[in-house]
């Protein structure tokens, strides 16, 4: 029998996607990698195939995503970058072998070669990471207002005034949760 694992909160931007494999930071927080085999299956949905990954590449993984999130917190916050999250990125970054090609839509996706291990993955993941705080997209970091949530999301809203990391949970729960204190303080809907 297969275990039960709580469903991948999948996104447009890599870097931002990895750090939700680790939700409801504030409150009870529900891991979405906790084998290594689920990181392999996470990995292959974003065309990062790897065969295999031991408990030391699920703890490098689990490094990088800690400190990705470090960072685009700080970076939404507008503060300083944390020092060490930074250099757990950028020794990442370049500690892969990865390469970019175009499809013919016209798109960049990233491909490891045939015999590709984590650390290759986890270098695009942080690659991408880099190009987002940085500046290199057309968008912004964000912090979710959900107060168990806080995870940093990618904006390229029009606007660029999105509250939640996702609408179809965050947003729907702090929604919901208006609505049902509305009722009950007698009033109508909020």
């Amino acid at each position: 029998m297969r275990d039960h694992f709580p469903e991948f909160r999948l996104g447009k931007v890599l870097a931002t996607s990895f750090t939700a494999t680790l939700t409801e930071r504030q409150g009870e927080a529900v891991e979405r990698i906790p084998t290594p085999q689920r990181l392999v299956d996470w990995l292959a949905v974003y065309g990062l195939d790897v065969d295999s990954c031991s408990l030391a590449q699920l703890d490098l993984a689990r490094e990088l995503r800690e400190s990705i999130h470090a960072v685009a917190t700080a970076a939404a916050s507008r503060e300083p970058l944390p020092a060490s999250a930074v250099r757990i990125i950028n020794d990442r970054s370049v500690q892969g072998r990865a390469a970019a090609v175009l499809t013919p839509e016209g798109e960049r996706r990233w491909r490891l070669g045939p015999d590709a291990c984590v650390e290759d993955a986890l270098s695009v993941i942080a690659a991408d990471a880099i190009d987002v705080v940085a500046g290199e997209r057309d968008g912004k970091l964000a912090l979710c207002a959900s107060p168990t949530c806080r995870a940093a999301f990618f904006d390229a809203s029009q606007s660029r005034t999105r509250r939640w990391c996702d609408m179809n949970t965050c947003g729907n729960r702090q929604k919901k949760a208006r609505f049902h204190a509305g009722r009950r303080g007698g009033g109508g809907p909020a």
